[in-house]
């Protein structure tokens, strides 16, 4: 009897793999033979899906981009509670700082692939930051976009390097609690009219 083939799962079972692979070995050191041996899958389908290596990682990152933007949308007018949600999603899914962080190393300050997309993205978000601003809701005393840049690094920090955080902070549920607050507290001085 032939095997039914199920090109989404497919595609969903590849995606996964890559996910997996690049945040563990970055772009370069990604092996597409992992990825489709992971996904059990034809090395031929990823390039037939996905395009090369880069076009892969750059979809992975979109898509994983686009996941946490529908999960944990940015709230101004709830600082607190979004760096809440924020950290709560990085915990449960660190592989997208992960990405995101072998993206800097590996393309330092040149041109990303997709920059218009990316920064299309980002704009959206600082748009709301200086909407809050203009509304009087948070302080306007720094410019939305570095602003933005600052509560990011503020609650995404702690995921980027669990070693400084388990070093500098601790390792317990009491310092990550009060580490939390901790985070909460800076960016309450920083919005703070």
């Amino acid at each position: 009897m032939a095997a039914i083939r199920d090109p989404e799962a497919t595609r969903a079972r590849i995606f996964d793999a890559a996910v997996a692979e690049f945040a563990r070995h970055g772009i370069a050191g990604a092996r597409i033979d992992r990825i489709a041996a992971a996904a059990k899958a034809n090395k031929q389908l990823i390039y037939a899906y996905y395009g090369n290596k880069a076009q892969l990682f750059s979809q992975v990152l979109g898509r994983r981009m686009v996941d946490l933007a529908a999960a944990v949308p940015v709230d101004p007018d709830d600082v607190e509670g979004w760096l809440d949600r924020l950290m709560d999603y990085h915990a449960a899914h660190p592989e997208l700082l992960r990405l995101l962080y072998w993206e800097g190393i590996e393309y330092g300050t040149a041109e990303l692939p997709d920059e218009a997309q990316r920064q299309e993205h980002y704009a959206l978000k600082v748009a709301t930051v200086r909407d809050a601003q203009e509304r009087g809701v948070i302080s306007d005393a720094i410019p939305a976009g570095d602003l933005f840049f600052l509560l990011l690094a503020l609650a995404n920090w702690v995921t980027v390097v669990p070693q400084l955080n388990r070093f500098l902070a601790g390792d317990t549920d009491d310092d990550r609690d009060r580490l939390r607050a901790s985070v909460k507290e800076a960016a309450r001085r920083l919005v703070a009219r």
